[in-house]
């Protein structure tokens, strides 16, 4: 049985200032026209697109769409990130279960995001992957989701084929690999954390132990929850 002396959010009392519960958020993005609010910029370019519409010529850039993930989840179900949480944003990141190190604040500060969303808007989901699927079964990820008191109707967490959770780390989200330890580190195991929007577009990346980078993705997260739909190709002068 997973034991824990302490819950996990003890590490984070001091980011609750840090995000301020985004009340002030919401405040500053309804007080503000669209067009004086800068959107989270698209990343991963891949490639460039020209199209015409009434004779005019608009290009766009490509970018990466993040691919489906599927794994087990905290009930021994499998679940598909693309099918189980269509039109959602979603916040995504990478850990296990055992870890002594960053995952206890990584998660903690997760759960304060949790905390600062649940009643705002409902679009907001996060997900996290063990990147130790031979220790981390499903049962073991629910005892540690409840040691957390994480919402598992706005949070989830998956285990699942090793080579394909070190697929979708690497090659859906380019995310860089751990040292060559041998052990769990082998795999993604950073404290990244990475926004995806509605439409599977990575939207940004934030340091999930810095208290400004978490500002940052908190208030990326609003903004993105009142996007409505891809900005329009640049037309060509």
């Amino acid at each position: 049985m997973l034991k824990r002396k302490t819950p996990i959010y003890k590490y984070v009392l001091g980011l609750a200032v840090a995000l301020l519960l985004p009340l002030s958020f919401w405040v500053f993005v309804k007080g503000c026209a669209k067009d004086q609010i800068q959107m989270p910029a698209y990343h991963i370019p891949v490639g460039i697109d020209t199209t015409w519409e009434d004779g005019q010529a608009y290009v766009d850039t490509i970018y990466h769409q993040v691919g489906d993930f599927r794994g087990e989840n905290t009930f021994g179900e499998s679940f598909s990130i693309n099918e189980d949480l269509p039109g959602k944003i979603l916040l995504v990141n990478f850990f296990f279960t055992s870890c002594p190190t960053i995952c206890p604040p990584l998660m903690g500060n997760l759960r304060m995001i949790q905390e600062a969303f649940k009643k705002n808007d409902s679009v907001i989901h996060l997900v996290s992957i063990t990147v130790d699927p031979v220790r981390d079964s499903s049962a073991r990820l629910r005892e540690y989701a409840q040691a957390l008191a994480a919402d598992l109707d706005h949070w989830t967490f998956l285990t699942g084929d090793r080579k394909e959770i070190s697929h979708f780390a690497r090659r859906e989200l380019f995310l860089s690999s751990g040292p060559g330890t041998g052990g769990a580190e082998d795999m993604i195991h950073s404290q990244t954390l990475v926004l995806i929007d509605r439409e599977r577009f990575i939207r940004g990346y934030y340091d999930g132990l810095d208290t400004v980078d978490l500002r940052r993705c908190a208030d990326d997260m609003g903004l993105l929850s009142l996007e409505k739909k891809r900005r329009r190709s640049t037309p060509i002068p």
